[in-house]
């Protein structure tokens, strides 16, 4: 054998080594290294949700020979103006917002998938190795109810809504009324949002055609239904009456995901101090003892900069007048700036004030105090350090939370708000789309306007 011959040879066995040694590092099945092989086989990588989607697709109404008023014969309306890529409530917002709209125009709303803001998503993953891109989510593994394709109570004749792959195929492009934006909110920028909402009513119920697909507008900045020039002004509060009532408030649930994970952490809710003799034995437990407080931090600060020197208005249901803590003028002394970068982001020592009032104005018993937060570093130290010498005695974060499941890793922040969605007490951020479908969930289950409080 000569020289030449044994290098290769050496070379070669060397390679099958690193292959193999690799395949065992990555405990990869012995086919070819894809994108989709390694997302399905690492334990970082995120779910698939084919299990998922093949329950969303079997759902009846999925179907073109249901009866009415679903399949062939059915009314439905996609909006493809809905906000995309931004943070999951600012779009919850708008998906609610159309899914009253439609159910009030006796439409099946289309719901779709949640895509992802990239910078936003749990798993840190490159276009390269994502098999699907922006990523997204199913919109049942977030929430359930009519809004994702759930029933409506027996009487109501609205269509049940539909996912968007199903659309394509009972709504050929053919057969599509396209409805601009502009059809229905030109020359009402500053109008009411009972007004423009009403207008959208009567526009979908006036048109003849089975399926209509709204589109924004060229040229238009906030192309939504009910656009955030609504959403962050009061003129989004004459809806409230309506809108809480409506089956696509008072149906909404979360989705089993997220239920199962709420339960698997109850445990850390159970306090660690003594119930007082005044307080009931008979409580359904822990949540009637906990306190909620909302911390966004970290790229929030600039965010915070930019709406106090804008003079912005707090956010959608944030602005009901039943709730205390409202967006009030400085006090003398203090720059309106000075005091919005204080509520929308608040240092550890209003934190713990602001936690301290809110317990004791609170008629019931509360020793447990939960931090939604993305916040990791030691400001979150120096914050649980303060609140214990406040006199907490169970404080916990949203790092401590165990999320058993990709999937439920996925929809942590759907975890988060269904904690403070039960909790006794809410404090949260005015500005924030978080907070304020929150205080919508609230008060839809029947807690009380005080139970919610604002920075």
């Amino acid at each position: 054998m000569t020289l030449s011959l044994r290098r290769r040879l050496v070379f070669a066995i060397i390679v099958l080594g690193l292959v193999a040694l690799l395949r065992n590092v990555l405990f990869l099945p012995a086919i070819s290294f894809t994108a989709s092989t390694i997302l399905s086989t690492h334990p970082t990588a995120p779910p698939s949700w084919d299990w998922l989607r093949k329950w969303q697709s079997d759902l009846p109404q999925h179907n073109m020979n249901a009866p009415a008023p679903d399949g062939q014969s059915g009314r439905f309306v996609r909006f493809s103006n809905q906000a995309q890529m931004l943070g999951w409530n600012n779009i919850l917002t708008d998906t609610l917002l159309n899914a009253h709209i439609a159910h009030e125009s006796g439409r099946g709303m289309v719901f779709q998938d949640y895509i992802w803001e990239t910078e936003h998503y749990p798993w840190k993953l490159t276009k390269t190795w994502c098999s699907q891109w922006p990523p997204v989510t199913p919109l049942n593994a977030l929430l359930y109810g009519p809004v994702a394709g759930g029933p409506w109570e027996a009487t109501d004749p609205t269509p049940r809504f539909t996912h968007t792959e199903f659309f394509d195929i009972v709504c050929p492009r053919n057969e599509r009324r396209i409805l601009l934006t502009s059809e229905v909110k030109d020359g009402m920028n500053e109008a009411d949002g009972r007004v423009v909402f009403d207008a959208w009513v009567e526009k979908l119920k006036g048109i003849p055609d089975r399926c209509v697909e709204v589109f924004g507008s060229p040229g238009e900045s906030f192309p939504q239904s009910l656009d955030l020039g609504v959403v962050t002004s009061p003129r989004i509060l004459s809806l409230w009456d309506s809108f809480s009532k409506s089956p696509v408030s008072t149906l909404l649930r979360p989705s089993p995901i997220v239920s199962a994970a709420v339960e698997r952490n109850t445990f850390l809710f159970n306090g660690n101090g003594s119930l007082p003799a005044r307080t009931s034995t008979a409580s359904t437990g822990p949540w009637d003892r906990i306190i909620a407080v909302h911390l966004r931090r970290g790229d929030y600060e600039g965010h915070c900069t930019h709406l106090a020197n804008y003079g912005a208005n707090f956010y959608g249901w944030n602005q009901l007048p039943s709730l205390p803590d409202p967006l009030a003028p400085p006090s003398p002394g203090v720059s309106r700036e000075d005091m919005a970068y204080e509520r929308c982001f608040p240092d550890v020592n209003t934190v713990v004030r602001k936690a301290h009032q809110a317990r004791d104005e609170h008629s019931g018993y509360v020793d447990v105090l939960y931090i939604l937060t993305n916040e990791k570093g030691k400001w979150l130290d120096r914050l649980i350090e303060g609140l214990r010498e406040d006199g907490w005695a169970t404080i916990r974060t949203s790092k401590e939370l165990v999320l058993e499941t990709i999937e439920q890793k996925e929809v942590a922040m759907a975890v988060d708000m269904d904690i403070a969605r039960r909790a006794a007490i809410f404090v949260g951020n005015g500005w924030s789309s978080f907070t304020s479908n929150i205080v919508h969930r609230r008060l839809v289950d029947g807690k009380v306007p005080e139970s919610n409080r604002f920075f």
